[in-house]
């Protein structure tokens, strides 16, 4: 397996077309991405440049450099969007769930996936993705889970005031570890796996106050929780059905939530003592 980082930009055709020319790939995996969404916000063209050109880019060269190549094109569960409310929400989101994209992460990814299925239209091995929430041990504090964790291993060992800073604790989620989801990846790598739209997600609705919940009590910690508002968002739900991948692949998700939570508050501890 070879990896590329920036030492790759997935938007010029030179650099990307040269990556490809000497991996000679049998699969490509294309993770480049602005993953942050309010990043999306205040930065649009980039993302746009990035998700959507970046992927352009990609499928285009790689129909010049390694056209039997099977591709993963990586987007993700806010294709879909949210909908209003808490746990009384509806069912799972299936692939046939409409796709209603809010920010501009969410409609470059989408746009990016209409580029892999009309790939795909014309014969190529193109494999599209909707990943649900992930976290693991090195993720960066933009994202709620490890944002929750940077804070009470922060207050458990004296350096931040017994404050957390959150936003809406209602709103419900899918998560799952990183490592299961590489795991779900890798599976869709097979050539023998039909080349289509699989989610990628555990189907357990967690509210954001039980990870909260759960970490504080993990920490041993009683903070104060405050309402950031430039972290507030109306209550909704996000929860998928990864029906199609299991059936396809046999996929299963191993990691549970309290591992999860575990892992991320450990390091946390580890490198703020860094």
């Amino acid at each position: 397996m070879i990896g590329a980082d920036r030492e790759v930009d997935v938007t010029d055709p030179a650099s990307l077309g040269a990556a490809l020319e000497r991996a000679a790939p049998d699969a490509i995996l294309h993770l480049a991405a602005m993953s942050d969404v309010a990043r999306s916000w205040k930065e649009p063209a980039l993302c746009y440049r990035l998700n959507f050109l970046g992927t352009r880019s990609l499928l285009r060269c790689a129909a010049e450099r390694s056209p039997e190549a099977r591709i993963l094109l990586i987007g993700s569960a806010d294709q879909y969007s949210p909908v209003a409310g808490g746990a009384a929400a509806p069912t799972p989101f299936d692939e046939a769930t409409p796709l209603r994209p809010r920010s501009p992460y969410a409609r470059t990814k989408a746009a990016a996936e209409a580029l892999g299925d009309a790939a795909a239209r014309e014969g190529r091995d193109v494999v599209r993705v909707r990943a649900f929430n992930h976290t693991g041990a090195g993720q960066a504090d933009a994202f709620v889970v490890s944002s929750f964790a940077r804070q009470v291993a922060a207050i458990r060992a004296g350096r931040q005031a017994p404050v957390m800073r959150v936003g809406n604790l209602e709103s419900v989620r899918d998560f799952l570890h990183v490592e299961d989801v590489l795991d779900a990846y890798i599976a869709l790598l097979d050539p023998a796996v039909p080349a289509d739209v699989y989610n990628v997600a555990g189907g357990v609705a967690t509210t954001i106050q039980t990870l909260l919940d759960q970490l504080v009590a993990l920490a041993d910690v009683s903070p104060r929780v405050e309402t950031d508002p430039d972290r507030f968002r109306p209550t909704d739900w996000l929860v998928g059905d990864a029906s199609k991948l299991r059936k396809a692949t046999g996929w299963q998700p191993r990691i549970p939530l309290d591992a999860i939570l575990r892992e991320l508050y450990d390091d946390w501890l580890e490198r703020d003592a860094e």
